[in-house]
């Protein structure tokens, strides 16, 4: 029996959505604090079959949580504990800002998805750095072996004009590259004015190689990077992607962000157009983030690593990733409806399925 999802409907489903995640982020925070943590740590630990190589790092699982529940590195440790094989933390900008207008967060309960247009809202990356750099060494201290990875997602600050764009991903790209295992740069958010036009290839190659470089040399090693793409990109667009990745031999693509798309929706289309704009996530994106996945891996064959998001809701959906070409598989929304122990099911029935090959 599930019992999570009828705590949700009684506890949550009524409730603003914001606040809910707080409260929910702030109770698996609490659980680390006072030690209980730890236990369940013990409890979730993914399978040693499900460990995973990529760009150089082990991953402890394929299957990690996505950037935009921890936006600001607080909860890292305590998010680890539950199984997923990496954290991926942001999107941090390289200046604070406060976001969007609130609400800004918003449930269609009946798809399964979230329509959100947060805005980056975040402490700025220099107040996010010394939070990774003490999470990396907690984690190197308490897993012995192969411990949960760390990712950093970094995005365009809202007051930045466009042109200056380049100049402020390497504010954060500098800061918080010391502390990450591998950097993502976001220009596919929906909800900060202008920047999916950065994924022109156009302005992006430079963008791309002046982040690399100065990621390596803040760090004093190589900080494998990736580009988050859109959902909504033509599939040339798609595959002029792949070719620049390529080409600048970075380490990998992730696929997908949020859409903009509100087609096939149960919700009533009244509901959902008085939400206004934002990106939606969950698993309305499941069949268009799995096509692209196919594209980019037909494209990039060997020579990148794939990492697979939207929609993903099961250990049969993390699979279908994987058997698509991915390396290592994140989720989201999916986390918000199933609750804590979502993970360590997905990477439990992973392995059973490794065993019964």
């Amino acid at each position: 029996m599930r019992v999570y999802p009828t705590f949700f409907k009684l506890a949550f489903s009524w409730m603003d959505a914001e606040k809910a995640h707080k409260i929910g982020f702030q109770a698996i925070r609490t659980a680390h604090r006072t030690g209980a943590g730890r236990i369940l740590a013990k409890m979730t630990a993914p399978d040693a079959s499900l460990r995973t190589e990529a760009f150089g790092l082990t991953f402890p699982s394929p299957f990690g949580l996505a950037a935009g529940f921890d936006k600001e590195g607080h909860g890292i440790e305590a998010l680890a504990e539950l199984g997923f094989g990496h954290v991926e933390v942001g999107t941090i900008t390289g200046q604070a800002q406060p976001g969007n207008d609130k609400p800004r967060l918003f449930r269609l309960i009946e798809d399964r998805a979230v329509v959100n247009r947060m805005g980056f809202n975040n402490d700025g990356a220099a107040a996010v750095a010394p939070r990774l750099k003490d999470a990396r060494a907690a984690l190197q201290r308490s897993y012995a072996g192969v411990r949960p990875v760390i990712g950093v997602n970094i995005g365009k600050t809202k007051l930045v004009e466009l042109e200056d764009a380049v100049e402020d991903y390497l504010v954060s790209a500098r800061s918080l590259a010391p502390a990450a295992d591998y950097l993502v740069v976001n220009v596919s958010s929906p909800n900060t004015p202008g920047l999916r036009l950065l994924q022109n290839v156009e302005t992006l190659r430079p963008l791309l190689r002046a982040v690399g470089d100065a990621a390596d040399q803040a760090a004093g090693r190589h900080v494998p990077l990736l580009v988050k793409i859109a959902p909504d990109l033509s599939d040339e667009d798609i595959d002029d992607v792949a070719r620049l990745a390529l080409d600048l031999k970075l380490d990998g693509i992730i696929a997908t962000n949020t859409t903009i798309s509100r087609d096939g929706l149960v919700a009533d289309s009244g509901k959902v157009e008085a939400l206004g704009a934002g990106g939606l996530s969950g698993a309305p994106l499941k069949q268009r983030s799995l096509e692209v996945l196919r594209r980019l891996k037909a494209a990039a064959g060997e020579d990148l690593v794939l990492i697979a998001v939207g929609g993903v809701e099961s250990a049969e959906d993390v699979q279908k990733r994987l058997d698509a070409g991915a390396t290592l598989v994140q989720g989201y929304t999916a986390f918000l409806y199933e609750g804590p122990f979502w993970a360590a099911g997905i990477n439990k029935a992973l392995a059973k399925r490794r065993r019964t090959k």
